[in-house]
């Protein structure tokens, strides 16, 4: 089976593509004329450059190709210039839809995000089906994936696009080169610059094990149903504590009231902006955010799809290793 992958050489990306080759799938990677592609370096992929906002380059990626598996997507909390995520996550995922349609594929995998979920307001487990709606959806990146997966089962409905979604929570682990806001995280948390935490949580789960959801996916999901994959629920402290006891440091016992971390949000961003720096440390996006715990129950995908995930201290530890061994973190 030939199968084309976008965001190969991201994160989650990556893990996927390794999932596919050891799957033997003939996989097609597309990737951008500027991606840093460090994470596909020695793997036997064909690579083909094109971009997500140029139909045509999609249209040649396409052919040939009999599966999709579309995980390319800009995830920042902040930007610049925030068309940027809406260009890459609703125009290029309309873009690629299409592509697909007109190609004739057999199966689509659409990679969207437990950010597209609704959050319950006692903090217990959400799923697929908790109530939500674009109002709910704080800052651009949460707001760009939730119009772009409705467009992705409109897709489906007009096109007859035989496309599974599945929304992965909060990947960790190795290749995360750029590093995601979570990764960045881990990096601050392991450098001692973490020395206070918000009442906030998040579901973790190792990317490698995200990887092989995608795969269950293609071989088992329902047309037209999405899948949360995620693994373990925990308060930022907890993940804290666990990073600490893995680098041998003391965890931060300081918990700081939000009203004082959004001003230093806002100044954050603002001197970002003044100075053409890139996204800074703290968001108001982020803070706004940790304002609720987002935990979620991956139930359906174990049931449904046979998912399963390890321990999130092995995703932890693998995390905190990949960084300090190729040098962000001392």
């Amino acid at each position: 089976m030939k199968t084309l992958i976008t965001g190969a050489s991201g994160f989650v990306g990556s893990a996927v593509l390794r999932r596919l080759i050891m799957a033997s799938h003939s996989v097609r990677a597309l990737v951008r004329p500027n991606s840093d592609c460090r994470n596909l370096a020695g793997l036997p992929a064909e690579l083909m450059t094109g971009d997500l906002t140029d139909r045509a380059s999609l249209d040649r990626a396409m052919t040939g190709c009999s599966a999709l598996f579309h995980v390319a997507a800009d995830y920042r909390l902040w930007a610049p210039h925030p068309r940027e995520i809406y260009e890459t996550n609703v125009i290029g995922t309309r873009n690629i839809m299409l592509s697909a349609a007109n190609a004739g594929v057999t199966r689509i995998v659409y990679t969207s995000s437990v950010a597209t979920l609704g959050l319950t307001p006692d903090g217990s487990p959400a799923d697929e089906n908790t109530p939500v709606s674009l109002a709910d959806m704080i800052g651009d990146y949460k707001r760009s994936k939730f119009i772009a997966e409705a467009e992705v089962k409109r897709l489906a409905d007009e096109h007859a696009l035989p496309v599974v979604i599945v929304n992965p929570s909060t990947p960790i682990g190795p290749r995360d080169i750029k590093p995601t806001p979570t990764g960045r995280m881990i990096v601050d948390a392991v450098s001692g610059r973490m020395p206070a935490y918000v009442d906030t949580g998040l579901n973790l789960v190792h990317v490698d094990d995200v990887a092989i959801g995608h795969l269950l996916a293609l071989e088992r999901g329902t047309i037209g149903e999405r899948y949360v994959l995620g693994a373990c629920n925990m308060t930022l402290k907890e993940i804290l504590t666990e990073l600490a006891a893995i680098t041998d440091r003391r965890p931060p016992l300081i918990r700081l009231p939000y009203n004082l971390v959004l001003p230093i949000a806002y100044m954050a961003e603002a001197w970002a902006r003044l100075t053409g720096g890139g996204e800074p440390r703290v968001t108001i996006v982020g803070v706004r955010l940790a304002k609720k715990r987002m935990f979620f129950s991956s139930d359906k995908a174990r049931r449904m799809l046979g998912f399963t995930t390890r321990p999130v201290e092995e995703a932890l530890r693998e995390a905190v290793d990949w960084f300090r061994q190729h040098g962000y973190s001392s």
